[in-house]
């Protein structure tokens, strides 16, 4: 199989985030069956897919700089865990931050 780099916004996820998005898809997306998963309301189970939903929409339209771009070719060559590459991201981003405001 050959080595395709995965989205950036994959890295802004968290283990709860990959643990909602994999309920979403094995429930064929029946927001009413993760409200039941979860116990808890369809309405609360519907903001937290929109929260979801915001989150990978600002990653995936955050431009793409060469910190960004070089992060995923070394975790891809297995020069960086995907672990060391998020903890790097966020660095990355808490710096950029810092330097807009």
């Amino acid at each position: 199989m050959e080595d395709r780099p995965l989205p950036t916004w994959l890295y802004d996820l968290d283990e709860e985030d990959f643990k909602f998005l994999k309920l979403f898809l094995l429930n064929s997306g029946s927001l009413k069956a993760l409200a039941g998963i979860y116990d808890i309301s369809y309405p609360t189970i519907r903001l937290r897919l929109d929260r979801l939903i915001d989150k990978v929409d600002r990653a995936d339209k955050a431009d793409k700089d060469a910190f960004v771009e070089a992060l995923k070719n070394l975790t891809f060559a297995g020069k960086l865990t995907a672990e060391e590459a998020q903890d790097l991201l966020q660095i990355h981003k808490a710096t950029n931050s810092t330097r807009m405001n």
